[in-house]
This record gives structure tokens, C-alpha cells and sequence, in this order.
């Protein structure tokens, strides 16, 4: 079932509202969301697709009643108390946390890389110094002093067996390039633990929301003071806006400035669902598929999200991922961040400054992957530093 928002008659149009909020993902909810509630001040959100929330969004399959993630799954943890208070206003959250599994030469491990993937993946049975001392002298074997990429740097601290059998690979098919021409940045620290702990996530909060990401953005968005417009171009609609309004901006700031200085490189996805007729196809809500022999990514079962829910006994839903470049209207997801990309956007962050009366915000409009509860504090800040002053000021 798709996002139900509340959308009201304009009377008598675009120019009434004072601030226009271009973006209805977290970033953006949370602005229109925090501007209405707390200032009581007039917003309309723009949202070119046909749903809110953004990359966020979830629906509910008909065929089988599984609610899925259209773009991936999105999983929420974070140790900020302030976020969490935040999103639980608009829905409780589940107990789920994330475990994530990668399926390699026919064998099944944990990731992130741990105690039991070590011991599995060598035919050990280390303790944690043993296991810390033994992946230190593989490293050490490899004398690579200064790595200068992606390859060297995780060869450097995990060894060249660990990097070939869930590193080299999964890489390659995510970035579409040797490992040995991608930056050591990338992958400035794998993480390994020297424990059984095999939660992919570390923070002090985690979960799902019970209700659904679609019922949180139907709830933070159905306010009095909040309308919002679906299917509509914030380029196409500008020209009706009020010339004094302040723009929250959170598209591709490339697109912004008409791509002055170029465009700007992402990573986009592509999705494959299938509903196998079985309860359960996998086991786990995340598996990898590091091999080069497997053309996606990993597979994603959506109902192990969800224990808590009665689930169809004998179908379930799963989605293939896929990634490449993005070109043309594919949606942005990861920024490739190159070298000329960081000089591009320095180039584009400037004249972003010299907008007075836009605030640019989320991970299109700042060129950076934010998660869910980092987009959210981001936007928290945004509101408390820069608009809520500007509009507190006008409103004088």
C-alpha cells in the first residue's frame, strides 16, 4: 500500500508559503515537520515522484502482504537520543537487529568479518588474541607500508585470504572497478571483530518501525500548516513560488546550478523482486554474494524484518540488488567521490553558500551518504542554526 499523505487544496497557490521544502525524504520531513510544529509557520512540500519518503520509502506487497522497501532495505539504528525520541513520535519500533550473511564458496558466514568468520573461513578455533595475532602476521607478511588503494589498504589489515574470499569481489561488482584503482579511503577501516558479537550495527538504538516507514512520513507530514504536492518538479514549479520564500533544498545540487561545473558521480541501484513459494527462501533479511558468478549484489528477504508480525506461511518476498554508474534519471544513491567529484562539489558547496535564502541539506543536495538517523540529525541541526533564526526573524 502506497504512502497515504495528506494532500490539501492550495488556496490560492504555491506563492502563499513562506518556506517551500523541495524533497519529502528524512531530511526534509523533519524540516517541514520542525517548521510547522514548533514555529507554526506555513510549508509546502514539493516531491517529484509519486510517494513520500524519499529512498525510505516502504509499501506493502498485495500479492503476498509482506511490506517491502522499494529501494533496499533501510534499517534504523542510532545512539543519538534525541533522533531516536524523535522518530519514535511518529511509531514505535521493533526489537529486529541486523544481521547481516555472506554466501561464499558454498559456505555461509557472518559479516562483519568476526571471530566465528575467522575461525569458519580458516578451520580454527582461535581465541580473541589468538585470532587478533594471527591476522596481524598475515597482514605483516604482505609489507604493504603505505597503501595507495582500496586493494593494499584492506590487504594491509586483514590479509590478502579474508580480502580475496569477501572484499575484492563484492567490490568490484559495487563499484564496477578494480579494487586496484579505487582510493584507499574508501575503505578507510574494515571492521573486524575479535569476538562472536555478529550484530552488524553497534549502536544504542535499533529497529523497525512497527507501523512502517510509509505510516512515520504519512504522520510527520499530516499537519495543518503542511501541504503537500506529489508528482510535481521543484524546476517546473518555481516560477509560482514566492520570490521571498525560503527553499529547503535537498535534490542533486548539480541540477541546482544547471550543472555549472559538471555533473557530479553516483552509484544507483536496480531491483529484482521474486516471490518464491516457500515460508522462508534465506533464512536471514540480508545475504551477500560476494562471488563475480552471482550478477547482484546480495538478496534481500523482507518478512525477517518484521518477527513480530503474523507472516504468509507459505510465500515469501525477496529482492535481488544490483549496482552500476548512475546516468540520465536513474536515482542517486552512493556518491563516488573521485577526486575530480570532491573538486566538482567543492565547486558547487561554494556557490551553495552564496545562496542567501536556500538552505541545501540531505545526501543529494550535499554530496555525501547520510542514513536514515544522520539525515535526521542533520536536519535538526539545520532547523535550529539556520532556519528557525531566519524565520523567527522575518516573523519579527
Amino acid at each position: 500500500m502506497a504512502v497515504e499523505l495528506v494532500v490539501r487544496a492550495m488556496k490560492p497557490g504555491f506563492e502563499q508559503f513562506p518556506v517551500i521544502v523541495v524533497g519529502s525524504g528524512f531530511f526534509g520531513a523533519t524540516i517541514a515537520h520542525l517548521v510547522a510544529v514548533e514555529l507554526d509557520v506555513p510549508v509546502l512540500v514539493l516531491e517529484r515522484r509519486e510517494h513520500g519518503g524519499g529512498n525510505s520509502f516502504s509499501e506493502i506487497d498485495p500479492e503476498t502482504g509482506i511490506e517491502f522497501h522499494r529501494y533496499g532495505s533501510h534499517l534504523f539504528h542510532t545512539s543519538n537520543a534525541k533522533v531516536w525520541e524523535f522518530v519514535n513520535r511518529f511509531s514505535a519500533f521493533n526489537n529486529y537487529r541486523h544481521r547481516v550473511f555472506t554466501f561464499h564458496d558454498n559456505r555461509m558466514f557472518t559479516m562483519p568479518i568476526n571471530l566465528m568468520t575467522i575461525n569458519r573461513f580458516f578451520g580454527k578455533s582461535f581465541k580473541p588474541a589468538e585470532a587478533a595475532a594471527f591476522l596481524a602476521e598475515k597482514a605483516a607478511a604482505e609489507g604493504i607500508a603505505a597503501p595507495t588503494n582500496l586493494e593494499e589498504k584492506a590487504i594491509s589489515q586483514i590479509g590478502r585470504d579474508l580480502y580475496a574470499a569477501f572484499v575484492r569481489d563484492y567490490t568490484a561488482k559495487q563499484w564496477e572497478t578494480d579494487p586496484k584503482e579505487l582510493p584507499a579511503s574508501i575503505i578507510s577501516r574494515l571492521p573486524v571483530r575479535f569476538s562472536y558479537d555478529d550484530f552488524y550495527f553497534s549502536d544504542r538504538y535499533e529497529g523497525l518501525p512497527v507501523d512502517g516507514y510509509g505510516k512515520i512520513f504519512q504522520r510527520m507530514l499530516n499537519h495543518p500548516r503542511i501541504h503537500v504536492e506529489l508528482g510535481v518538479d521543484f524546476f517546473a514549479a518555481r516560477a509560482a513560488l514566492a520570490p521571498s520564500a525560503l527553499i529547503i533544498y535537498t535534490g542533486p545540487v548539480d541540477r541546482y546550478f544547471e550543472y555549472r561545473h559538471g555533473a557530479l558521480g553516483w552509484r544507483t541501484l536496480d531491483f529484482e523482486l521474486e516471490r518464491p513459494a516457500v515460508s522462508d527462501y534465506q533464512g536471514a533479511a540480508v545475504v551477500n554474494y560476494p562471488e563475480l558468478q552471482f550478477k547482484h549484489t546480495r538478496i534481500h528477504e523482507f518478512k525477517h524484518l518484521h518477527p513480530e508480525r503474523a507472516q504468509n506461511p507459505k510465500q515469501t518476498l525477496i529482492m535481488r540488488e544490483y549496482s552500476r554508474f548512475a546516468s540520465g534519471n536513474d536515482e542517486p544513491y552512493y556518491p563516488i567521490g573521485r577526486t575530480e567529484d570532491r573538486q566538482r562539489y567543492e565547486l558547487y558547496r561554494e556557490m551553495a553558500e552564496a545562496e542567501p535564502s536556500v538552505v541545501f541539506g540531505g545526501r543529494l543536495g550535499t554530496y555525501r551518504y547520510l542514513d536514515m538517523h544522520q539525515a535526521i540529525s542533520a536536519a535538526m541541526k539545520s532547523f535550529e542554526t539556520e532556519i528557525a533564526p531566519r524565520l523567527r526573524r522575518d516573523g519579527e
